[in-house]
């Protein structure tokens, strides 16, 4: 027969009272609106919104247990329109022939399509059931705006040490639910430290590792002790940090790292990198947007940034992980360290738009070119100036425009490193472009 202690721990130690969940002061703490409404079992719907291992299932089976409501899960992984279906009438039966009050609880709620999450709106309206949605994605992005309109959004965060550690010395000393039994269980200090980093804020993720390490340990005198051989076994490989290519954690750390680039703390611009590499992702991707950034943020200020960044890809392409992540390393502190323009970027978008706004212009007689006898005749390429023959090199005061295009001035170089000369080249041609403005005035 199945028993309770069958279970995976992490499933034994869910809290039974409000009083025994472990984290989420922010929103669980004496006197915070929703300690406040489990207390006193007012329901609302909600969304749950936090990483793995966080406590969210466990939450809503609590606000069930205070609020006396029956709790329906659902797991939008497993569940379509026939189970929805199904909820929806235990839901009304519920109400009708028991008078209790249902919480339709759906697990990773961001995996059902928009028709499927619009299937809730009139229940969620008419009061068959409160609603609670967990999901490890941003909620913006995931759920519908309908949807997200009839619930309150709370934001649960990964637990930290301390609470890891609570967590930890709960299932091993806890006879009744946890590994405690007739044996008690010795982890030395610097032991339960490798635990919790291993788990990475995921108390689910601490307490199976910890129930393997406790299978695995020696007896000695009545105890099983989890030494260090049996803790390097378990945690062998190391653990994945929170990142998702797909997810809210990947575009998280990699818009962390663009800003601490551009922000020029190398040291941040490293730890990012770092971070990235070490949850998985493709260090290829991670080339190209270090590519994007020295164009984007360095620009011309510095124009190696965009060679040693291109360098640096080619290197990670020939040599591979491990060795050639440092060529990715080397870039990204060169770019945090080197001066900032995003003067071309500006000057790009610019230029883009009025591309794209103005039309088809022609491009003016003088600047087309002329390869036939009747190009010419119809004064292709007439009264173009050579600038190569010209004093200085530069034709002053020529049009490259549009004839029907007013002359912008797109670029803007800034007072930072190599742009500082641009800038100064620039002001001397502009000077040029005067005095022919003026030449030509007085010969009129």
């Amino acid at each position: 027969m199945f028993d309770d202690l069958d279970k995976p721990l992490a499933d034994r130690l869910r809290p039974r009272r409000l009083e025994e969940y472990i984290g989420q002061k922010h929103i669980l703490a004496p006197g915070k609106p929703l300690y406040q409404a489990i207390a006193a079992g007012r329901l609302h719907s909600m969304i749950l919104w936090g990483p793995p291992g966080t406590g969210k299932t466990t939450l809503a089976r609590l606000i069930a247990n205070h609020a006396d409501a029956e709790f329906l899960p659902l797991s939008a992984v497993l569940s379509g329109v026939k189970e929805i279906r199904e909820a929806v009438a235990t839901a009304k039966a519920n109400r009708l022939s028991k008078n209790r009050r249902t919480i339709l609880f759906v697990d990773e709620v961001h995996r059902f399509n928009k028709s499927q999450q619009d299937a809730f709106l009139p229940h969620v309206e008419d009061g068959t059931f409160w609603f609670i949605g967990a999901t490890t994605e941003n909620p913006s992005f995931e759920v519908n705006n309908a949807l997200l309109s009839r619930a309150r959004v709370y934001v649960l965060k990964a637990l930290n040490t301390e609470e890891l550690l609570q967590v930890l010395e709960l299932a091993i000393t806890d006879k009744e639910r946890g590994l405690a039994g007739e044996e008690a269980i010795e982890i030395a200090e610097e032991l339960r430290g490798w635990f919790v980093q291993a788990a990475d804020g995921d108390a689910r993720r601490l307490l199976n590792l910890l129930e393997i390490a406790v299978d695995l340990a020696d007896i000695r005198d009545g105890r099983k002790i989890v030494d260090e051989n049996t803790a390097r076994e378990v945690l062998a490989g190391g653990t994945p940090r929170r990142f998702d290519k797909q997810g809210e954690a990947f575009y998280d750390q990699i818009s962390a790292l663009h800003k601490s680039v551009r922000g020029s703390a190398p040291d941040a611009a490293l730890y990012w990198l770092c971070r990235m590499l070490d949850g998985g992702c493709d260090p290829q991707y991670l080339a190209r947007r270090i590519l994007r950034m020295a164009s984007e943020d360095i620009g011309n200020a510095d124009p190696r940034a965009l060679e040693l960044s291109l360098n640096a890809w080619e290197v990670q392409e020939r040599l591979g992980s491990p060795e050639g992540e440092l060529a990715l390393a080397q870039a990204v502190v060169y770019l945090a360290c080197a001066p900032k323009s995003n003067a071309v970027y500006v000057a790009y978008k610019a230029a883009r738009d009025d591309a794209a706004n103005t039309g088809s212009l022609e491009v003016p007689l003088h600047l087309r070119n002329a390869p036939t006898k009747l190009m010419k005749q119809l004064d292709y390429g007439k009264a173009y100036r050579y600038a190569h023959d010209e004093p200085e090199g530069y034709a002053a005061g020529e049009n490259y425009f549009p004839d029907a295009l007013p002359q912008r001035r797109y670029y803007q170089p800034v007072s930072r490193g190599l742009e500082i000369k641009i800038a100064e080249k620039l002001a001397r041609l502009r000077d040029l472009d005067s005095q022919k403005t003026q030449d030509f005035s007085c010969t009129k």
